[in-house]
């Protein structure tokens, strides 16, 4: 089962001190950091960020997967990279929260979203 559970827009910026910021439409901000031996994370946000640079703006989706043939069970965020194609990341634990505030975000091939829009 895939179930669309969230979609919107965002953008991604980066600070003078090169840290990228993954922002959602409804303005929550995410601190997207390579943790080394741990991969990337979230790490939620609560302060303004200045943009030095905008990396990407575009269209994001969250989908809960179960029980799918080829896609792993979790939740799957999917940002349109341009020209139709979306990039996929698996969230492990969600988006981070106040109660859990970094998660990791894992890069995918798995792209639920196929068509141009």
């Amino acid at each position: 089962m895939i179930k669309l559970i969230e979609r919107g827009t965002y953008r991604l910026i980066e600070t003078k001190r090169q840290i990228k910021i993954l922002i959602l439409e409804d303005k929550r901000s995410y601190a997207w950091i390579n943790a080394g031996a741990i991969g990337e994370i979230l790490v939620a946000s609560h302060s303004p960020h200045k943009a030095d640079h905008i990396l990407t703006v575009g269209r994001y989706r969250i989908y809960g997967v179960k029980d799918e043939p080829k896609l792993t069970d979790l939740l799957h965020l999917e940002l349109l990279a341009g020209d139709g194609v979306w990039q996929g990341y698996l969230l492990t634990k969600g988006l981070p929260t106040v109660d859990d505030k970094r998660v990791r975000i894992i890069p995918t091939k798995e792209a639920i979203t196929r068509s141009l829009e």
